[in-house]
């Protein structure tokens, strides 16, 4: 049945916007609020544990109706530890659900949890702040992880493998006695650690935690509670929220801001999904003859156009910034999403928290409302979402080689592709119109590691000749105008390959053999380079603002490429208030020379090393080694406008 969700009338009569959806505690009593308008009744049903596979109801408490379809109850008493459902009865049929808007659930996400949120705050979290406060977009260095990738393998050294707990570990070294996990990341000098889904998702079975069982958990079930198979007790919907924010507060203390990937543009299982049992359809997008869309590929879309869908969205995210003390969103999908429910995220969070970053995947999805006039926030409407920043695809395309093809990219020695590395260098990808609004990478959870797609492309290449390859992609990606992106273990040439030595492209269900971060790879010399001039890179970001513009206009003022160096090579003149740099980037397999304006300029990448400590010095010309980068500061006392 329909029920008109979309039209303007439904919207107007059933919008609710009170602050108090869900389970809302005091010790004196719980009132519970739910938003089911087609419902013919409603009520709360209470358990005495969070297992859905134990029938432990303790109590049916009829809700009444309220205003603009809500429904309304308060159960008397301290109910803090008890957890609970909705039911309503709509079309005739009993449907029970989750909460859509539980804070805690018990395991496998079927019922909510009812706690104190304070309870579950680790000592000083009253304290706990982003670390990265005051800085912009493009100073943010991101490191994308996924958390069991960081601890499962056996030579990270970390105990609580797998879970929030090891995000949180110090001391832990490689058999070679090198730093892991928390202490590597804060040695590689990122500013912020993007972390894969960490909020309740439904791929993994958390009743068995020993099971051989994976996933990268793009699959919701509850938006608002963290994923119990990260926790060291996922039958205590208390438990991960605790472990989760003493893994967040670890890493502030460590200067690292945290980023949380969420996936508002798809749920798991479409019609049990229980905001769709609550209120049958009406989170996901339809086409006109009532089929579900799916541009997500997932089965279906979310129907971020209609009012309690965004209303939804807008209170979670601000909820988990708030609760959390997160510092940053990027969104799966984001092109599924539509630009008013973007922006609204981003005024009500920037209102309060203006530090904290928002970017996503603005890819161009078919989906049910694209000829319907609704906007959507792809690469091609960046200009509708200001404070919203995307992926350059463009960038990534061109340095490692295009999406679902084989053959090499710029860093490989394909031809033709100078002039799309200089515009992407300067900020000037086609998706965006700033560097603040453009995210540079080579390489993400999805599809191969950088180095796997080098190797693969490059078959005739040897193993220094592919870490040439790699380091390239990376001084361009870290020095480019824009906000630099890196997936975790890129700075260890991380390789995924299954039991054949195959490489896996999509390891979204991989086992951990494949997906883990082989932290004992850093006990290798030739790889613990790879990793130092990773550092030296970012150290070397960092160190220049030139590197940092925010505008466009910033940009065309302060930077010069170099022209006429042929199809291998490029190179730019970078000139912002007493600094002057000069950055140059060979893809070819032999030394080139380039020439250097006026003055002593003084050499912080070269070959293999990059940092903030001087190599050298270069005057009228200098030598730039086969694929590698050079990066050269003029000396104040002689430096002048380019």
């Amino acid at each position: 049945m329909t029920y008109g969700y979309s039209t303007g009338r439904f919207e107007k009569k059933y919008t609710y916007r009170g602050g108090d959806l869900g389970a809302v505690w005091e010790p004196e009593g719980t009132t519970f609020r739910l938003w089911a308008p087609t419902a013919a009744a409603a009520a709360v049903c209470l358990y005495a544990g969070g297992d859905p596979a134990r029938s432990d109801r303790t109590a049916r408490v009829p809700m009444r109706p309220d205003v603009r379809g809500t429904w309304l109850a308060r159960i008397p008493g301290d109910l803090r530890g008890v957890y609970y459902t909705f039911e309503v009865t709509v079309d005739g049929e009993r449907r029970e659900a989750v909460d859509p808007y539980a804070r805690a659930v018990g395991v496998n996400g079927r019922r909510g949890m009812i706690l104190d949120l304070a309870s579950t705050d680790p000592p000083g979290w009253e304290g706990d702040t982003n670390p990265q406060a005051g800085r912009g977009y493009t100073d943010a260095v991101i490191y994308e992880l996924h958390v069991r990738d960081l601890s499962c393998h056996e030579s990270s050294g970390i105990r609580n493998r797998g879970k929030f707990a090891g995000l949180a570990e110090t001391g832990a070294v490689t058999p070679g006695g090198h730093p892991t996990g928390l202490d590597h990341i804060r040695a590689l000098g990122v500013t912020h650690v993007h972390l894969l889904p960490i909020y309740d998702y439904g791929s993994v079975d958390e009743a068995a935690p020993g099971a051989p069982q994976y996933n990268w958990g793009y699959d919701p079930v509850n938006f608002n509670a963290p994923e119990g198979s990260y926790s060291s007790d996922p039958f205590d919907g208390a438990v991960r929220i605790r472990e989760l924010k003493e893994a967040i507060q670890a890493l502030h203390r460590k200067g690292l801001g945290v980023i949380m990937d969420v996936v508002y543009n798809h749920v798991y299982e479409t019609e049990d999904f229980c905001f769709n049992r609550l209120v049958p359809g009406y989170f996901s997008r339809t086409d006109r003859a009532g089929n579900y869309s799916n541009g997500s590929c997932c089965g279906n879309d979310t129907a971020t156009e209609r009012s309690m869908v965004r209303r939804y969205i807008v209170d979670s995210v601000k909820y988990w910034c708030d609760e959390y003390h997160l510092d940053g969103f990027r969104f799966d999908l984001a092109g599924l999403i539509d630009t008013d429910t973007v922006n609204e995220i981003v005024e009500k969070v920037h209102a309060s928290r203006p530090d904290v970053l928002f970017y996503g995947e603005g890819w161009t999805m078919p989906t049910a409302v694209t000829k319907r006039g609704v906007s959507l926030a792809t690469q091609t409407n960046s200009r509708l979402t200001p404070g919203f920043a995307y992926f350059s695809d463009t960038i990534r395309d061109a340095l490692r080689g295009r999406f679902n093809e084989r053959g090499p990219g710029f860093v490989g020695g394909k031809t033709g592709l100078a002039a799309t590395v200089e515009a992407c260098w300067m900020g000037e990808a086609p998706c965006c119109g700033s560097p603040e609004q453009t995210v540079n990478y080579v390489s993400c959870h999805d599809n191969h590691t950088l180095f796997d797609r080098i190797c693969l492309s490059r078959p005739d290449a040897s193993p220094e000749e592919a870490a040439r390859m790699n380091r390239l992609a990376a001084a361009i990606c870290l020095t480019a105008q824009g906000i630099p992106f890196l997936q975790a273990g890129e700075e260890l040439l991380r390789m995924k390959r299954d039991s054949r030595g195959r490489v896996v492209e999509n390891s979204y269900k991989s086992p951990d053999a494949v997906n883990a971060i082989r932290w004992s790879d850093l006990d290798d010399p030739a790889v613990h380079r790879v990793f130092d001039y990773y550092r030296g890179l970012i150290a070397f970001r960092k160190a220049h603002p030139a590197l940092r513009l925010t505008t466009a206009a910033a940009v065309r003022e302060s930077v010069r490429p170099v022209r006429g160096l042929g199809e291998h090579m490029v190179a730019f003149e970078v000139a912002e208030g007493e600094e002057r740099l000069f950055l140059a980037f060979n893809a070819e397999d032999r030394e080139r020379t380039v020439p250097l304006p006026g003055g002593t300029w003084d050499v912080y990448i070269s070959g293999d090393t990059a940092g903030t400590g001087a190599l050298g010095t270069a005057e009228g010309s200098a030598r730039v080694e086969p694929v590698s980068a050079l990066a050269l500061v003029r000396r104040r006392e002689v430096q002048d406008e380019i």
